[in-house]
């Protein structure tokens, strides 16, 4: 049996108030026992800067440029890094030009290539979008090429066989059968892409949540760093939940065993049972309705 969905959010209400207690009972009693929470603002602190930072207009001018430079370099990278994962995987001659240099580049960090972006770009706004561009770049290269590799020849020799050419095969195998592996790569992406965003706007940035916790930061405002950081994981966790989300309802299509959280997998079952002594087959099938509606609550739920 599955958890009730109100009873989940009731949970994980639960573990995020005893997580604010606890933060507020150290913080509190400044305990110094080995790390010092006497140094940290409480949590009533960060709740009284985050009311007063809502009210203002340059927390939203901030919230607009970040999300503005993490979309705009996220969105390059996914087109760039599924064309050139596509590219590499299906073509040798592609692999032998690109490979050896997208090899050495990958393990760059890509928070390192803030000096070649100054120098590079005439403004620390596109230098900042190339940042985070590069950083969900190579994530989804790697996922994409390893996923359409792995996809079973048997797929194309059928599209072949049925006349169809090389844009038939990319649209009916290779791009619906790398999907699940391409999401993988775009959500890893957009979580390394915060990071680097973040990083970049406190080196070089002139607005953004990243370049403001670094103010609060050299001005000693310690309430207004931990409002910054908050702020970055509620939007780290808001893209990435779209971005699964996004990925499910795109691979609907996929056979999936009935996954509850916890650990435990159910095998599908037919939907219809054979009548036995002279029963409604409705009765029969509606527990495995039931069942069903259940594993996509469970899949979606966990998500949220």
């Amino acid at each position: 049996m599955t958890r009730r969905p109100l009873t989940r959010y009731a949970l994980r209400t639960a573990s995020l108030a005893a997580f604010l207690g606890l933060w507020q009972l150290l913080t509190g009693l400044k305990v110094d026992l080995w790390l010092r929470f006497s140094q940290f603002p409480t949590a009533t602190d960060v709740a009284r800067a985050f009311a007063g930072r809502l009210s203002g207009d340059d927390y939203w001018t901030d919230l607009a440029d970040s999300l503005t430079r993490i979309l705009t370099g996220f969105a390059l990278a996914a087109v760039l890094g599924v064309a050139t994962g596509v590219l590499v995987a299906r073509s040798r001659l592609a692999e032998d030009l690109l490979g050896p240099v997208l090899e050495v580049i990958r393990p760059i960090p890509a928070i390192a290539l803030v000096p070649v972006a100054i120098l590079l770009f005439p403004s620390n706004e596109q230098g900042i979008v190339f940042i985070t561009c590069t950083a969900a770049y190579f994530p989804v290269l790697v996922s994409t090429r390893h996923a359409v590799r792995a996809l079973t020849p048997v797929w194309e020799e059928a599209v072949r066989t049925m006349g169809g050419g090389r844009l038939r095969i990319l649209a009916s195998v290779v791009l619906p059968g790398a999907l699940p592996g391409i999401f993988g790569g775009l959500s890893v992406g957009i979580g390394v892409s915060w990071i680097c965003v973040i990083s970049a706007e406190m080196i070089s940035g002139q607005y953004g949540v990243g370049y403001r916790t670094w103010q609060d930061y050299t001005v000693v405002n310690y309430p207004g760093v931990f409002v910054g950081m908050v702020t970055i994981g509620v939007l780290g966790w808001v893209t990435s939940t779209a971005v699964e989300l996004l990925g499910r309802r795109l691979t609907r299509w996929l056979p999936r065993t009935s996954y509850v959280p916890g650990g435990r997998t159910r095998a599908a079952r037919p939907a219809v049972v054979p009548v036995r002594g002279g029963r409604d087959p409705e009765q029969h099938a509606q527990p495995e309705q039931q069942d069903h509606q259940d594993t996509e609550e469970a899949r979606d739920d966990h998500l949220v």
